[in-house]
């Protein structure tokens, strides 16, 4: 950031804390004996401006955070130019490590915090200028920005841009879709940025996965108050089926006479199965999980993840394997060949069916209040405008809050609005301002080059599906036909 983006950066706080003035003035308008308010609804006023200004706050942080890397960065640059040459690489630590001393003095945090910021201020400043850009703007946190360093990782230079560009770049072909990266709370857009990561990673997900199977083991971690961590690190569809069998295991066990929580409950039934195996008394239902997969990685023509419900993309050959296997605690969803996208099943009775909850959960991927993570397996289906009211039992009009959600639906003015067939509803809150929910970033699949056709039109028509899935699933039955564009809802049906 050059010293015409610190002005600029200072101008726009400067008219920001200009316009905080106004709102605390505003916000002030009710204080005892204060008359100033000329509006209809003094509280309504002071309410919106209360939350405006917090707005605004959130922009000037942004903004000093960014004026942090710059001088965080600037200060390492010159004391670099400064420093003799090194003589051996334990000189050259040293000097990096008294660098990092200093900042951590005048900072007053610890030297790890203060190596962590200059590490960061030196990969915004050299390689992530949307992101820079974006943190001056203030339309990105220093949350987003600390993902942004910690998802580019480890990638080349383009690689890095193109992750960036996605999520930054609206110009950017495939620009992702939905909230804008800035209006994801930073743990949602991490797990975005990853999952775009494992996508178009250099590197392809099944060498990186034949390392992490290698790597898998039980850790134990004694803790205080008589506590301990007990953890596994296992293949993510043992992982989500573990966690799914264990869920549906507790539900089973609520009841007036249950004290423990869901969360109690979980591990008490996992315990029992480490334990003693299935305990007397403890259910042991079937996971359900599902599992996404695009219909050329299915056939091995080419290495896209597959995409695991709860977890995220997962290399092709655990998805084949999945299918292949047919795998009960698994619920398999095949992808249309031109969009990426699955597809609707639509319904017109007031119980919404199985079918339909499994693609609320596609299409959700989680509750869908803003910046909630809690996901899909756990939601009850819910109707947006309610069945007595008119509202019909479309996916247009369903929406999978978790309960907590479902409640503050039910209990305040929060409603949710404006769901499609692919995308969450929307909500709005009681101060009447418009928060959208996070969106799948489904992607066209990638094609790969047809063999054989050297010289002719590369625009080929993809083969007939139906046909090529009985051979490649094993499945004797895959429903009626499919017309070219839209899919009908037979990646479901195979699947059940």
């Amino acid at each position: 950031m050059d010293s015409r983006a610190v002005a600029e950066t200072l101008e726009a706080m400067a008219a920001s804390l200009v316009a905080l003035a106004a709102f605390a003035g505003r916000a002030a308008g009710n204080d005892a004996g204060n008359l100033a308010s000329t509006g209809a609804d003094p509280l309504q006023e002071e309410a919106d401006a209360c939350l405006d200004g917090m707005a605004v706050v959130a922009r000037v942080e942004a903004g000093m955070a960014a004026l942090k890397v710059h001088f965080a960065g600037g200060y390492a640059h010159a004391a670099a130019a400064m420093a003799a040459p090194a003589a051996s690489p334990q000189e050259r630590t040293a000097q990096e490590m008294a660098v990092t001393a200093e900042v951590a003095c005048v900072l007053t945090v610890s030297e790890r915090s203060a190596a962590a910021l200059l590490a960061e201020a030196a990969t915004l400043i050299t390689g992530l200028p949307l992101t820079l850009s974006a943190l001056r703007s203030g339309s990105i946190s220093w949350q987003h920005a600390r993902v942004m360093c910690d998802e580019t990782s480890g990638l080349d230079p383009a690689a890095a841009a193109a992750l960036e560009a996605h999520f930054l770049d609206p110009e950017a072909p495939f620009a992702a879709r939905g909230c804008p990266a800035g209006q994801l709370v930073p743990g949602r857009f991490r797990a975005k940025a990853r999952s775009w990561r494992e996508r178009h990673h250099p590197v392809s997900i099944e060498a990186r996965h034949s390392k992490g199977v290698q790597d898998r083991r039980l850790e134990y971690v004694p803790d205080r108050d008589g506590m301990a961590w007990l953890s596994a690190y296992v293949t993510a569809d043992v992982a989500a089926a573990v966690w799914s069998r264990a869920t549906e295991a507790a539900r089973a066990l609520q009841g007036p006479a249950e004290s423990r929580t869901l969360t109690q409950l979980r591990v008490d039934v996992a315990a029992d199965w480490l334990l003693v195996g299935v305990a007397a008394g403890t259910p042991s239902p079937k996971a359900q999980v599902l599992v996404t997969v695009p219909v050329l990685s299915l056939l091995g023509a080419v290495t896209e993840p597959a995409t695991l419900d709860g977890y995220g993309p997962i290399p092709p050959s655990m998805a084949r394997r999945l299918v292949a296997d047919g795998a009960g605690s698994f619920l398999h969803v095949l992808t249309d060949a031109r969009s990426g996208a699955p597809l609707e099943i639509g319904r017109t009775s007031y119980r919404v069916p199985k079918a339909m909850r499994q693609w609320l959960r596609l299409r959700d991927g989680r509750c869908p209040f803003p910046g909630c993570n809690n996901h899909s397996l756990d939601n009850e289906a819910d109707h947006l405008l309610a069945w007595s009211e008119g509202g019909g039992t479309g996916i247009s009009n369903l929406g999978q809050p978790c309960r907590r959600h479902h409640r503050l639906k039910h209990t305040t003015s929060w409603r949710p609005v404006d769901a499609t067939r692919d995308q969450p509803p929307g909500w709005i809150s009681p101060a009447g301002r418009s928060y959208p929910s996070e969106q799948q970033d489904w992607e066209p699949p990638h094609w790969p080059d047809n063999p054989g056709r050297a010289g002719e039109d590369p625009e080929w028509e993809p083969p007939d599906w139906p046909d090529v899935l009985a051979c490649a699933t094993g499945l004797g039955q895959t429903g009626p036909p499919l017309p070219v564009d839209p899919l009908p809802d037979w990646a479901l049906s195979i699947a059940a």
